[in-house]
């Protein structure tokens, strides 16, 4: 038997040897030595749901705060914490990460995961280190676990009452000039837009439809003949007949339309092959996309809901 061969199976004895006697030992300590006690088990998941204990999202399992200690932590993360991290969790003007789905957060109790960050654990990475006792630590964290556990999934804000924007801040009579040089050609407001404010009387709505260009009332895709407000396409095979019909939408690659039926075709497109015409009525609005302001937005709006 070849030396090299004997010393492996010796050394691999060995290592077996060594093993057994450690599983031994750690199995059957010797008499009178202190044992240490074992860590307490965390509550079984429910039938069906095995993973979803405590050890999975400790965050989510555990009781509400007090409400007291929750307010102090409120103060307190808007002092300390609400530059980076954003008022609502999400991320700040600072850069700081979004906390409703943060891993030290989601696996935090009563503080434990977030003191270390806190303490500038990690620095390196961009988390200063922030002087605050650890009763202030325990208090922000209760806080940001209260909105932990009203927040919806993947990271999304905590629900809430609605926020309601108030767009009516322009200047009705800029957005009156406004108006006569840009629209006068194609819109009237004693004619298509008479009544408009009354009969959309939700400013964010009014001014969603008419920086789109859209319609009151019309749906999404209606079949039957075109609307006026419909772009419609011509297609001009190499060989066959001419379509027409609703453009649904179009490509390098492809061009579909709508026909009259309601049916849809659909042309593979390969450079000028076939030749697409479209002639689209709101062309104008979309170029004008490019031009508005938010000022002029505000103008405009604020002067259609004059139109009683």
């Amino acid at each position: 038997m070849p030396a090299r061969f004997r010393l492996t199976m010796r050394l691999l004895v060995g290592v077996a040897l060594l093993v057994a006697a450690r599983v031994t030992i750690q199995g059957r300590p010797s008499d009178g030595a202190a044992q240490t006690p074992a860590a307490p088990q965390a509550p079984a998941a429910p039938a069906g749901q095995a993973g979803r204990g405590l050890q999975t999202f400790p965050a989510q399992q555990r009781p509400p705060g007090d409400p007291a200690i929750v307010e102090r932590g409120k103060q307190l993360y808007g002092i300390a914490c609400r530059s980076c991290h954003g008022a609502d969790l999400r991320g700040g003007d600072m850069g700081g990460p979004n906390l409703l789905r943060s891993d030290v957060m989601l696996n935090d109790r009563s503080g434990e995961t977030l003191r270390p960050v806190v303490r500038g654990s990690r620095a390196t990475t961009g988390m200063p280190a922030i002087d605050l006792p650890d009763a202030d630590i325990t208090a922000v964290a209760a806080y940001i676990h209260s909105v932990l556990a009203t927040a919806q999934g993947q990271g999304a804000p905590p629900r809430g009452e609605p926020v309601k924007l108030n767009v009516l801040v322009g200047d009705a009579g800029a957005g009156r000039a406004y108006f006569a040089a840009k629209c006068s050609t194609c819109h009237s407001p004693t004619g298509d837009l008479q009544g408009i404010g009354a009969r959309v009387p939700d400013a964010m709505e009014l001014q969603n439809l008419w920086v789109g260009g859209g319609r009151v009332g019309a749906t999404a895709e209606p079949a039957g003949p075109p609307r006026r407000r419909d772009a419609i396409v011509t297609v001009t095979p190499a060989a066959g007949p001419v379509v027409e019909g609703r453009l649904d939408r179009i490509d390098d690659f492809s061009v579909t339309l709508i026909l009259a039926d309601g049916a849809r075709r659909t042309f593979r497109r390969a450079g000028d092959i076939p030749r697409v015409e479209i002639n689209d009525p709101l062309a104008a609005h979309k170029a004008m996309l490019q031009t508005y302001t938010d000022r002029d937005m505000h103008n405009v709006t604020a002067y259609l809901v004059t139109l009683k």
